[in-house]
């Protein structure tokens, strides 16, 4: 990347931001559709895909949860002329906490490299459709607002998929969190709890064939980073050679030991946004959930999403021409950070993320993908037993993972 110039990287000061300074940034500079459940708010983008841009357990007086770029927000979309030579060329990095993308990014059925490209960052465009096209919003009430688009691809291999886009948001209230942990939410702690139902549509007249690509629905959320926050992921204990690898954390070259722990049965992935790395949990391997722990603002983040079966296997990511391009991961987390010495982050940020299986669609069908997303606050001997219900650990393991 040392020969494109990089976006305004964000101070790495982890002090918190007030949720309402988040919301009133991004009202200069696009329309927010704001919406709550109780005290709890999210602020989703119509212009960013129908993106999730923060939240907060506490609209009026809450921290932001969600990494906002706002140099990148604040100068807008440029110019042809004004990108060349600039990260914007590839990507305008908004920021925000939940996103839609699409799979595969790399691989001979990528449709972040045209054909006759290599796979290399020169070469690797983000497609309009998940990076700069607004979104029509449908439907809007108190609590949830739905969107809308259209959209044409063009994989490596010269495939083409005109895609039907729909993507409702919606706030989670106390009945949904206690579905989450099993009884009602202690007294004393704060939550905000959202989910986006995301859906695709073949509105081509040719079947989508693994032959000739296929698509996967990916969701990637963007969070502050800061020394205490670390990145949790169980996964299913058993042999190498009946479940593989326990994770794949060679998508940047591999993640050192002093970034990650893996267990017999979790794994622990520093969230500080000082070095970037990448790891993935297989479909075989995981449990449909992920989390982190910011152990200086004591917040505990739950992603999980819709298990659901996968005949063709879920999209392979990887930058290269790949063997098995039906054999991607289902979990993601990546901590931004230098990608060399003297270079600057791209945020920094961390990222939780979910993928869909390879959506194998006839004309007119759909699949859809469900994400949901929690950020729960409060003193540790209460959100204790939250974390070792859903991610088999205590807070102390969490904590003095590194």
């Amino acid at each position: 990347m040392n020969t494109i110039a990089t976006t305004d990287a964000q101070d790495s000061n982890t002090s918190t931001v007030p949720f309402v300074d988040d919301v009133s940034f991004l009202k200069e500079h696009t329309d927010i559709v704001l919406l709550r459940e109780g005290s709890a708010a999210i602020a989703v983008a119509p212009a960013y895909q129908g993106r999730v841009m923060t939240s907060s357990y506490d609209g009026t007086n809450g921290p932001s949860f969600g990494w906002i770029n706002r140099p990148v927000i604040q100068r807008g979309l440029m110019s042809d002329e004004e990108r060349a030579g600039r990260l914007e060329e590839h990507i305008y990095i908004f920021g925000g906490e939940e996103r839609f993308w699409l799979g595969p990014e790399g691989g001979q059925f990528a449709i972040f490299f045209q054909p006759g490209s290599q796979f290399e960052f020169e070469d690797w465009t983000t497609p309009s459709a998940i990076d700069t096209d607004a979104y029509r919003l449908l439907e809007q009430s108190e609590s949830s607002a739905t969107f809308e688009h259209d959209a044409e691809f063009v994989n490596f291999s010269g495939t083409e998929f005109h895609v039907g886009i729909r993507r409702r948001v919606a706030m989670l209230g106390r009945d949904e969190a206690r579905d989450l942990i099993g009884s009602d939410l202690p007294a004393g702690l704060q939550f905000v709890g959202y989910e986006t139902d995301n859906r695709i549509t073949n509105r081509g007249d040719k079947a989508w064939s693994p032959e000739t690509g296929l698509l996967s629905i990916w969701m990637l959320g963007m969070y502050n980073p800061s020394p205490e926050t670390t990145v949790v992921i169980p996964f299913k204990a058993g042999d190498e050679a009946e479940l593989g690898p326990k994770v794949n954390d060679t998508y940047f070259g591999k993640v050192p030991p002093e970034y990650i722990q893996v267990e017999d049965d979790v794994l622990f992935f520093k969230g500080d946004g000082t070095r970037r790395g990448k790891i993935g949990i297989s479909p075989a391997r995981s449990k449909g959930v992920a989390g982190s722990y910011d152990a200086a603002g004591r917040v505990l983040t739950i992603l999980t999403y819709n298990v659901q079966d996968a005949p063709n296997g879920f999209v392979n990511s990887m930058w290269e021409h790949q063997d098995e391009p039906y054999a991607g991961d289902v979990l993601n987390s990546y901590n931004d950070g230098s990608p060399a010495p003297g270079e600057p982050p791209l945020g920094p940020f961390y990222e939780l993320e979910s993928s869909s299986p390879a959506a194998a669609l006839k004309p007119g069908e759909m699949m859809k993908h469900v994400q949901r997303t929690w950020h729960i606050q409060g003193d540790e001997a209460t959100l204790n037993p939250i974390a070792v219900r859903l991610l088999g650990v205590e807070l102390d393991e969490i904590r003095n993972a590194f």
